[in-house]
């Protein structure tokens, strides 16, 4: 066993412009006591069955090995082809929390035919795992754990024994750091990932962060009124992209429009600015849950799933896919506007208003309200925009 130390950003402050930069890494970071372990699976297993490593089955659905994935990551095993070190927290009670290698854990436990998912609100076994076809163990499709009745389907217990015996370089955050750590070290981690859209993994650090923000906005993307405002296709439904709208909207309708000109990156930007909305314990859920309803109902009944699309006066119809732009201006402004204690706008003159509002020059200058416009440059733009839309002819 070796013992390190990991240093991170855990937490963002005012920083004054003449610290020197070694005070500045000093201000804002922490250290983070960490232990490293080589496990074999077979004690990993042992350890999940036992309710001593937690994967999280909420996060499930927000990674998405196919079959195919997850029988080449078998194989690598089998072969004996090193792969790479797990990432795990420390709890008070002395369990670990998984922070990276969900997937590769998942599959393992998902072959044995033990892993656990979130269905229906209810923790069940997943179905086991029959793995195909691989790149160079090509006997390993149609392969099970276990298969009582057709024994011929059984992977070997020479096959079995492999697996139970592969080694995992584990890397264990001490339950004394810092609370945030581990936050930090997942999202950093899993940023980027090709199997996770930046809004999923943002969805696990919810999870992660404060659980029951995560169940309430949650509960916010069910809402009839929202969904049928989107008409989300299958795979947009499946990369979380109705949960990326409603962080966009809390986000958005909460925000200092002047902090709006600092975005570097869209997607860390709007990661900080909701976790900061999860972790603050002044933060009026039912307030706000009261405005978010309030608003979509009203743009459902009045403009149904054209409510961020692009009117063409030719055509004399809305078409086209959602536009960002249209989605910050109404949406963030009619939340912002309700926010401020103003009533609903008359919904026949926002019907008009709506069709004439990307014909506006000081939109279309810069393509602001184009879809190839850029988000640093347009968000700024729209949500102040929107706010003043609300206002002026109210």
């Amino acid at each position: 066993m070796t013992s390190q130390s990991i240093t991170l950003i855990v937490e963002e402050e005012q920083s004054n412009s003449n610290e020197t930069l070694e005070e500045e890494i000093k201000k804002y970071s922490a250290v983070v006591s960490s232990d490293s372990y080589s496990m074999s699976v077979g004690e990993l297993a042992s350890m999940y069955r036992d309710d001593e490593l937690n994967l999280h089955p909420e996060f499930q659905r927000f990674f998405r090995w196919t079959d195919e994935q997850k029988s080449r990551f078998i194989e690598s095993l089998l072969l004996g082809i090193p792969v790479p070190p797990i990432f795990v927290s420390q709890r008070g009670d002395g369990g670990w929390d998984v922070i990276d290698g969900l997937q590769r854990l998942s599959t393992i436990f998902q072959l044995m035919g033990e892993l656990k998912e979130l269905k229906d609100g209810k923790i069940k076994t997943k179905t086991p795992l029959i793995l195909t076809t691989t790149t160079y163990l090509k006997a390993l499709k149609g392969k099970q754990w276990n298969n009582p009745q057709e024994p011929e389907l059984e992977l070997p217990q020479s096959a079995k024994i492999a697996i139970k015996r592969a080694r995992f370089d584990v890397n264990i955050v001490k339950a004394s750091s810092d609370r945030m750590a581990k936050y930090e070290i997942f999202q950093r981690l899993n940023t980027g990932n090709s199997l996770a859209t930046p809004q999923e993994v943002r969805n696990c650090v919810l999870v992660m962060v404060n659980e029951d923000f995560f169940n309430w906005f949650k509960a916010l993307g069910d809402y009839t009124y929202f969904k049928e405002c989107l008409v989300l296709t299958d795979r947009k439904e499946e990369e979380a992209f109705d949960l990326e709208l409603l962080t966009r909207f809390l986000v958005m309708v909460n925000a200092d429009v002047n902090n709006l000109q600092d975005i570097e990156d869209l997607d860390l930007f709007l990661t900080d600015e909701i976790q900061e909305i999860a972790n603050n314990h002044d933060f009026e859920k039912n307030k706000f849950e009261l405005v978010f309803k309030k608003a979509f109902e009203f743009l459902n009944k009045t403009l149904e799933e054209n409510s961020f699309k692009k009117f063409n006066a030719q055509r004399d119809k809305y078409s086209g896919p959602i536009l960002m732009s249209l989605f910050e201006i109404v949406a963030a402004g009619l939340g912002y506007h309700l926010l401020q204690g103003y009533n609903l706008p008359n919904p026949e003159i926002f019907k008009e208003k709506h069709q004439l509002i990307l014909h506006d020059p000081r939109l279309n200058q810069g393509n602001i309200s184009g879809r190839s416009s850029n988000a640093r440059t347009r968000i700024p733009n729209t949500v102040k925009y929107g706010r003043e839309w609300f206002r002026q002819w109210q």
